[in-house]
């Protein structure tokens, strides 16, 4: 399936602009060519490819609104990683496995404070158009952790920590929930008073194992137990 970024409105699809320059000039797609367009919402318009001059279109045969969605839900507020590749790696991978939302953190050890949003959100839909996904995942803006923790849930929010010196409860013991969110620290973990913080607002410790993971890796584990969880 070639699977395209665009608009779908009252029977039409239009292919988003820089998906038509792909399509032309590095594609090189030619007229009549089987292309399927998603608004990222849910909906997918398959058809033909029309081709005029420098302009790509859909000839619509057919438009579904009712793709399933991924179930459960996760949410994952992590803390960007100073080398921002590794943040974006994280995005990546936990797009393909079906992440629902991502919200980048502002913690007190959070060394990288200008995070260029706009392009993590061109790497989710790329991740998502890769992996055939029609519901694209959610990017919210960086914030602040105690800002973020006034609109949580706390039956459905957890926090992956360091500290072995509190309680923390195994990721196999977390109850099945239709939405779940974590929460991923920074390098070097969250500060004692966040994690009192985190605490003091019923957000319930987890480990994920004996290892120290980096903060992408335990975002990408966090990712991949969820995706286990759907495929079940």
């Amino acid at each position: 399936m070639k699977l395209f970024f665009g608009e779908i409105n009252n029977g039409k699809a239009i292919i988003n602009d820089e998906e038509q320059q792909h399509i032309v000039k590095v594609l090189r797609m030619k007229d009549g060519e089987d292309i399927h367009v998603t608004d990222g919402k849910g909906n997918v318009a398959s058809g033909k490819l029309v081709i005029e001059g420098k302009k790509a279109n859909i000839e619509v045969s057919e438009i579904k609104t009712d793709t399933q969605d991924f179930n459960p839900k996760l949410h994952i507020a992590i803390a960007p990683t100073k080398n921002i590749d590794r943040i974006e790696f994280f995005v990546e991978k936990a797009v393909e496995m079906g992440i629902s939302e991502i919200t980048i953190l502002q913690t007190e050890k959070t060394e990288r404070k200008n995070i260029s949003i706009d392009k993590l959100r061109k790497q989710a839909i790329a991740a998502s158009k890769q992996s055939l996904r029609f519901h694209f995942p959610v990017i919210n803006d960086l914030i602040k952790l105690p800002d973020f923790l006034k609109n949580i849930n706390p039956e459905k929010t957890f926090v992956a920590h360091c500290n072995e010196n509190l309680e923390r409860m195994e990721l196999k013991n977390i109850p099945h929930l239709d939405n779940i969110t974590f929460l991923i620290g920074p390098e070097g973990d969250f500060s004692e008073r966040e994690i009192q913080f985190l605490s003091d607002s019923n957000v319930k410790a987890v480990s994920l194992g004996n290892q120290r993971l980096r903060t992408e890796t335990a975002g990408v584990f966090v990712a991949a137990w969820n995706y286990f969880k759907m495929m079940r």
